[in-house]
């Protein structure tokens, strides 16, 4: 399809006027508990996944399907698939990559119901409603909008919506070795990232990495009483907190394992708009609580590019259960984000190296490793993919695409950038620092939501533009 900056304008136009329907196809995808990790609604999340089916093939989608793989240990959650592929061989193919399941929903400072979604001045309140149901719904808008304007769109693209990206994606790769026709294409948009500011656009170029290890402390072999052994027997949960506290300096922050940022990178995070007033907005910082000191850093380095350390949970008894005992035994789990370019064995090292020489009140010490650990990734785009997602921002945002990273860890990222390395990644989505997401009272900034549609339907024709091995030379 040969595209004119007027038939451009005019679908921009179209999924403009069309934003009412958008939200209440998205707000009926809210409504739906399609929680991955709860096996109460593993049928939820199969629900949702034939209705998007459903949708698609009304949109005007081919093989519009839901995805599964053989069964084998565990239970893989369904993947949608679709696809359109006319606009020729000459025309680049591109893959838009989303998902549709949640997190769950337990939090008590919730004030709508988590699966309603509520407007309310310019965020739309729901569960899921920027990750991610914000990010691939805007893309079918824009897909919306070109096959009813022109007939047809101007590139070739394929759609994969999974279903248990919140749970780590433990069966994608399955999917990609069993479906690998779906996953065929010259540029990917991954849409599950975040801007970093409501009028500012980002491209995300790195991720913090996840592991997760248990410090364990022992010296009794059973519980004893405290008044008449405290003194003489070491306490392991003494133990265990100086323990952790060797971890952080004053600040608070993990002391060790701290990365070189070079100036270029540098520079660039000090042009990204978080400032002390977004991490207390963000973070939900209480009134005479205030965020960490930066010293010589910036604040988006150390969200985005230093590692951190979190104390994520204990053997610690409740005080329902307290009793005046010294515990035989204290443990906790640590989350460890990994620094962009840090493994996840590197920073083991520096854990082993700190956490187990001269042990408090000489107890035993452990250092246990938990499976399921997420990859750090950093990535440097060039080429013309991401030339044309500039020019599709400037459209829809009135400005070019910021590079940021993103403190987090989303173990597809670093699945996809190992798989599919020889093809551009561009990652964004509809995410700001107030989101919320995994929080209560997750919400869409609306204006974001708006831009997107308009900066998808640009990005389709600006990609189209390109020739499938303009891209592969840029990637």
């Amino acid at each position: 399809m040969d595209v004119d900056v007027d038939t451009t304008a005019a679908v921009a136009a179209r999924v403009a006027e069309a934003l009412p329907r958008t939200l209440e196809r998205l707000k009926a995808y809210l409504a739906v508990p399609a929680i991955s990790c709860e096996p109460a609604h593993h049928a939820d999340v199969r629900r949702l996944a034939e209705r998007i089916r459903d949708d698609l093939q009304a949109l005007g989608l081919d093989r519009a399907r839901v995805l599964d793989v053989t069964p084998g240990e565990g239970v893989a959650m369904p993947l949608v698939a679709a696809e359109w592929l006319h606009a020729g061989p000459d025309v680049p193919t591109v893959l838009i990559y989303g998902h549709l399941d949640l997190q769950p929903v337990g939090e008590p400072e919730w004030t709508t119901s988590p699966h309603e979604a509520v407007q309310r001045g310019d965020r739309l309140f729901a569960r899921g409603a920027a990750d991610d149901m914000g990010g691939w719904v805007s893309h079918l808008a824009a897909v919306e909008a070109w096959l009813a304007e022109t007939g047809g769109l101007p590139c070739n693209l394929k759609l994969v919506i999974e279903g248990e990206e919140e749970i780590g994606s433990p069966f994608l790769e399955r999917f990609m070795d069993e479906h690998p026709d779906a996953f065929e294409a010259d540029v990917m948009v991954l849409t599950d990232c975040e801007n970093p500011g409501v009028d500012v656009p980002g491209l995300t170029v790195s991720l913090r990495g996840l592991m997760e290890v248990e410090l364990v402390c022992e010296a009794l072999g059973a519980d004893v009483h405290s008044g008449l052994w405290g003194n003489m027997a070491p306490d392991p949960t003494i133990a265990l907190f100086r323990l952790v506290a060797r971890l952080t300096d004053e600040d608070g922050r993990l002391r060790f394992g701290r990365v070189h940022v070079d100036d270029a990178r540098k520079a660039a995070a000090q042009q990204v708009p978080i400032d002390a007033q977004t991490v207390r907005e963000g973070a939900h910082l209480l009134d005479r609580v205030d965020p960490l000191p930066v010293r010589d850093r910036s604040i988006a380095e150390w969200l985005w590019w230093q590692p951190a350390v979190t104390v994520i949970a204990t053997t610690l008894p409740p005080p329902s259960q307290k009793k005046n005992a010294i515990r035989r035994r204290a443990s906790a789990t640590l989350s460890v984000r990994v620094a962009p370019g840090q493994t996840a064995d590197e920073m083991l090292a520096i854990l082993r190296g700190v956490l187990l020489v001269d042990p408090p009140a000489g107890v035993i010490v452990r250092l246990e490793t938990v499976p399921g650990w997420g990859g750090s990734w950093l990535y440097t785009p060039r080429g013309p993919a991401f030339e044309a997602a500039d020019r599709a921002y400037v459209a829809g945002w009135g400005r070019p695409l910021v590079q940021v990273g993103i403190g987090g860890s989303i173990p597809f990222v670093a699945m996809f950038g190992q798989r599919f390395s020889d093809l551009p990644l561009i990652l964004n989505g509809v995410l700001d620092p107030l989101s919320t997401a995994h929080g209560p009272n997750e919400s869409l900034h609306l204006g974001v939501f708006e831009k997107m549609l308009v900066t998808n339907v640009h990005l389709y024709a600006e990609l189209g533009a390109l020739s499938p091995a303009a891209l592969a030379g840029g990637a």
